[in-house]
């Protein structure tokens, strides 16, 4: 892996993280709702999660590669339509935080495994490496070693974004509760995707 494409990718992931989806609401719901208390094995989960998806698209990606070049083709427009959707989805979705809230758990490990689920049942989070890797990776220098690298890098990434949201929302419980924020937010986030629908499309 080189440094550039390093960079590009930790770029790349840190816009998409920090746009709010399916965990960064349950995450923000949380906090909201319930303070800091209790929350990082939520985050561990989320964390855990995202390194699967990591670990399946590069596997995959990487076993295609050598013989099916024009499917990469394909899969960079499917990605830039499913940003275009997620964007118009969120810039229509309704400014309510207590649908995002996280699940009870009486434990630690169900709180993991509760954040886990979210992580590995939201597409959003596959759809944006298998959009994303073709476009600022070479796919066929990808070893043990670059794989490594690579989920050390997301776990920086996703730790530095989700650690932020949550000493965000601790801070502005009150703001956040303000369903005029929420939208704000909402159309924040459905700008960002759309952006970097347009970066890979240009790509």
């Amino acid at each position: 892996m080189t440094l550039t494409s390093m960079i590009v990718f930790a770029g790349a992931l840190f816009i998409a993280a920090g746009t709010p989806g399916p965990s960064i609401a349950a995450l923000v719901a949380r906090v909201i709702s319930k303070g800091t208390r209790g929350v990082f094995p939520f985050l561990i989960g989320m964390w855990v999660g995202d390194a699967v998806w990591l670990t399946v698209a590069v596997a995959g990606l990487s076993a295609i590669a050598e013989t099916f070049n024009h499917v990469f083709v394909a899969i960079k427009w499917l990605g830039v339509a499913y940003l275009l959707y997620l964007a118009w989805k969120m810039w229509t979705a309704s400014p309510d935080t207590s649908e995002a809230e996280l699940p009870e758990a009486r434990s630690s490990l169900k709180l993991f495994f509760a954040a886990l689920s979210v992580a590995l049942g939201n597409p959003k989070i596959m759809m944006f490496y298998i959009a994303l890797l073709p476009s600022i990776i070479d796919i066929h220098a990808i070893n043990t070693l670059g794989w490594a690298e690579l989920l050390a890098c997301q776990f920086l990434v996703l730790m530095t974004v989700n650690l932020s949201w949550m000493f965000l929302a601790g801070k502005a419980r009150g703001f956040l509760k303000s369903r005029r924020a929420v939208q704000i937010a909402n159309r924040v986030s459905a700008g960002a995707k759309a952006s970097a629908a347009a970066a890979i499309a240009t790509r």
